[in-house]
């Protein structure tokens, strides 16, 4: 998030032009120029009948400083104001400067954004049910790289729900009556007022799906047999709750378990029984209706909730169901997915295109999976294009490999990963025998790790993944270590300091300054590293509690430390006096 600096708000101010600064609001008459191009027109105006704005406009707004009475022309995409006393051709004059000033302006570029600002973003905002809105500021990277991914949500949302911006650096007012103080900041809207942020995704998909359940109600009424089945004929879950009528205490639990729970699964509820009939509903019941795409005969397409609706026990039995046996892993739903030990199919996953052929291997899965139920691993399966980085990054598999073969990968919940060498097998075998081993502890872990140095005798030592226990773990060392990026500046203006602290610490038996490239290495848990330079001091005798080291970087700071910390006093070197 690019964080926000009052000094970029000056500079923009100062760079606004006079029709930027002419912005006003009345009510009167409200066009809105990023829905489609306007033309403007006056039958009777010779001017602007033979085109006289677009030959004129150049020379009239120069050094022009009039405004029309009762109100302002805005650029900015809406007309507002009315004209009291005027002429047909003090009318006429008005309108063409009016051209002039808009003819600086891009209208033929359409957006569906909305651009709000100081002056009309409470009552344009009243106006939407839903509406999501960036607080974000010109200059910013984060901002300019989610401008592509906002804009094409914005258009497939078109009628459902809008999409809005705001910019800071010149709306300073709105900006900070709703906190804002980093960007780009994604705030929901309902009916004009701050509802939550948005946590969702920043992808165009991600954001429309993540929208399309803020629409509307949190719990979608059924009225008949084919709205159930319009509902739960979908690419996610279903939960859908059958009531006796509309005073029943379960159906308000179950409306208010919705409610907090909308941004993470869909919900629907019908007061008429007989709609879940056909599904084995005889009393008030909740029923989770996994995606149909996703309807295997080693699991149940519909899981009943039993017990008494309450927000506690309905969020339990989602998280514990919903899934199923082998989920289809996204982009989208990683997040919710991960935080246990879970093995992942990467392939071809297009349920889109190729429906058939994604079961196909998932099918092979499941079967095996099934088997191991109760081992406490999870199952799912990937596509294996929008994944591919991860698949490069985390467990070493190149583009080519395996061909139309899913890859297997395994990641636990403490960061150790495992892929499976053999070929994935058509009938299963090969997942077998590897789950068979992995379950048996006879698996190797994976570890991204560059090449063990051949000589590693400088004052600095060099870690990689493979020699991390051997150097950092080593129970009768206390080492400082360094986590770097090769490109990073930060680390090569420490270079030379860290290099002469391990020179005046070269004697010491007890202390090792070692540092390691964190962008080729696998780093360990319980180790935490999100940026560079990362330095952490691993005591002798705790080596499970390393210390983050938070000083100064001059070597004087770095000794001052040690002289703290280190199990047995330093032995320092003679240039120690010239500190």
């Amino acid at each position: 998030m690019c964080k926000h600096n009052a000094d970029d708000d000056l500079k923009l101010n100062d760079s606004m032009n006079r029709s930027q600064r002419w912005r006003m609001v009345h009510s009167e008459t409200q066009v809105l120029a990023n829905q489609r191009p306007i033309r403007y027109a006056v039958c009777w105006c010779p001017h602007l009948a033979g085109g006289g704005p677009h030959r004129e406009a150049s020379s009239l707004v120069q050094g022009h400083n009039t405004k029309p009475r009762g109100g302002n022309l805005s650029t900015s995409g809406i007309v507002n104001g009315f004209f009291l006393n005027m002429s047909p051709s003090s009318l006429c004059k008005t309108l063409l400067f009016f051209f002039a000033l808009t003819s600086q302006h891009d209208f033929a570029k359409t957006s569906d954004v909305f651009e709000l600002g100081d002056a009309d973003f409470d009552y344009i905002a009243a106006e939407h049910g839903t509406m999501l809105v960036e607080f974000f500021a010109p200059w910013c990277g984060h901002c300019q790289k989610l401008a592509p991914e906002y804009e094409t949500a914005a258009t497939q949302l078109t009628g459902k729900v809008s999409l809005a911006k705001v910019d800071c650096t010149v709306n300073s007012e709105t900006c900070g009556r709703f906190g804002v103080n980093g960007y780009p900041t994604l705030k929901i809207f309902r009916n004009g007022e701050d509802s939550s942020a948005y946590d969702g995704p920043r992808t165009a998909d991600g954001i429309v799906s993540y929208m399309k359940k803020q629409a509307g109600p949190s719990s979608v009424p059924l009225l008949s047999e084919e709205d159930l089945d319009g509902f739960i004929n979908n690419f996610d879950a279903s939960v859908v709750g059958f009531f006796s009528g509309p005073e029943s205490t379960q159906l308000a639990e179950f409306q208010k378990a919705s409610s907090t729970l909308r941004d993470s699964y869909r919900f629907a509820h019908t007061t008429d029984l007989g709609l879940g009939h056909k599904h084995g509903v005889e009393s008030e019941s909740v029923l989770l209706f996994r995606p149909p795409r996703l309807n295997s005969k080693f699991e149940d397409g519909v899981v009943k909730f039993s017990d008494s609706v309450s927000m506690s026990a309905l969020r339990s039995f989602i998280r514990d169901n919903v899934f199923g046996l082998c989920p289809h892993l996204s982009p989208e739903n990683r997040d919710n997915l991960r935080g246990k030990d879970m093995l992942v199919a990467y392939y071809d996953v297009d349920y889109l295109r190729n429906p058939k052929g994604t079961n196909y291997w998932r099918n092979r899965i499941m079967k095996v999976a099934a088997q191991f139920q109760l081992q406490g691993l999870s199952y799912a399966v990937a596509d294996r294009q929008q994944f591919q980085d991860e698949l490069e990054d985390e467990f070493g598999f190149g583009a080519s490999d395996g061909g139309e073969l899913p890859l297997i990968a395994i990641r636990t919940q403490e960061g150790h990963k495992y892929s499976m060498q053999e070929e994935f097998s058509r009938d299963g075998t090969s997942l077998q025998h590897f789950l068979e081993e992995f379950f048996a502890g006879r698996v190797k872990r994976y570890i991204k790790s560059e090449p063990v140095p051949q000589s590693n005798d400088g004052p600095v030592k060099v870690v990689v993944a493979e020699t991390f226990e051997d150097i950092v773990n080593d129970n009768e060392k206390d080492v400082l270590i360094e986590f770097y990026a090769p490109w990073c500046g930060h680390c090569k203006s420490l270079d030379p300091k860290y290099t002469e602290l391990g020179q005046k610490l070269s004697n010491d038996p007890n202390v090792v300054i070692a540092k390691m490239d964190a962008t080729a290495n696998d780093i360990p848990p319980p180790y935490d590293v999100q940026g560079f330079p990362t330095i952490y001091f691993a005591p002798a005798v705790q080596k499970d509690q390393p210390l983050r080291y938070e000083g100064g970087r001059e070597v004087a700071d770095f000794i001052n430390y040690l002289e703290k910390e280190t199990t047995h006093p330093l032995v320092l070197d003679s240039a120690r006096e010239d500190l």
